[in-house]
């Protein structure tokens, strides 16, 4: 691997971007709107996102909010319009060590400053995002942070369920949407992990949420693994019933979604919340046994 190199670029619809690489991997994250990492990928390979300027709704101020894809910094619980704010406008950015920090104005009307720092290794195929909540208003607003990578199609998603012994209380909840099968053929409910599979032949959206202990959650598409790590903090409040991960997907794409402990944030104080990304080339899809998904944890993933 070289140094780590940063670069303004055009990169497909999404207009000027930032481009950070370290020769084997790169991420492109955008300028023109955001902040938003569109794109980690292989250098010459695909997209482990999901791109979509297509899917739009018009939220507050008669704004247009698009999906986009890739990687986008909202705060949790979620509600409309105010989950919606538009980011259309263009992000300031600086160039760090070995990456970007981006910048957003301040939303209207919600008064929440984002922000999004950007840190990938030169030595492996690491990535550190640091995502900042700043509270503008004049008063207290109690919320989450909420990092989502929208993934893209035709992967499989494992993620850890809670193992700790609490004796004769329960040790696991699953918070479910309105819209949310329990039988759905994506999901597969096993032992010690679940798997959603994302369908493009499915478009009726699923989502659940649980309080992941073991902080981290897998995808496996390409050939290609994407780890995607963060800390759950045990006896924290969380959102959606106390739920530290949330997953979803539809028919062209599935998120993962980390969240922060709910917090109270006073006036000009800054919620931070960090995930580590880590992407693994020619890496076999397992199968839903168990024996064969600790392989992969035991392999790339366990600390």
């Amino acid at each position: 691997m070289s140094a780590v190199q940063i670069k303004e670029i055009a990169y497909e619809q999404f207009g000027n971007c930032i481009e950070i690489s370290n020769g084997v991997i790169n991420l492109v994250a955008t300028v023109d709107h955001g902040p938003r990492i569109i794109r980690i990928g292989f250098i010459g390979g695909e997209n482990e996102f999901c791109e979509n300027n297509d899917a739009t709704l018009v939220t507050y101020g008669n704004e247009e909010w698009k999906i986009r894809g890739g990687h986008r910094l909202w705060h949790s619980p979620e509600y409309f319009p105010r989950s919606y704010i538009a980011d259309n406008e263009p992000v300031e950015w600086q160039t760090t060590e070995n990456g970007v920090k981006l910048v957003q104005k301040v939303e209207p009307w919600v008064q929440i400053k984002k922000e999004m720092e950007i840190e990938l290794s030169a030595d492996c195929n690491r990535v550190v995002v640091t995502h900042h909540l700043t509270n503008k208003n004049a008063w207290p607003v109690e919320l989450a942070a909420w990092a989502l990578s929208v993934m893209a199609t035709g992967g499989m998603e494992i993620i850890p369920q809670p193992s700790r012994d609490t004796g004769f209380l329960g040790n696991r909840v699953v918070a479910l949407w309105p819209f949310t099968k329990m039988n759905d053929h994506r999901i597969y409910w096993g032992d010690k992990y679940i798997v959603l599979s994302q369908d493009p032949k499915m478009k009726p959206p699923f989502k659940i949420g649980i309080p992941n202990e073991d902080g981290w959650a897998a995808y496996f598409n390409h050939g290609n693994l994407f780890i995607k790590r963060f800390n759950h903090m045990i006896g924290q409040k969380y959102p959606d019933f106390g739920v530290s991960f949330e997953t979803y997907t539809t028919d062209f794409m599935l998120e993962m979604e980390s969240l922060s402990p709910l917090t109270l944030l006073e006036p000009e104080s800054t919620l931070i919340h960090i995930e580590e990304w880590e992407l693994i080339q020619n890496v076999d899809r397992p199968s839903k046994e168990e024996a064969s998904i600790d392989a992969i944890v035991k392999q790339y993933i366990a600390k």
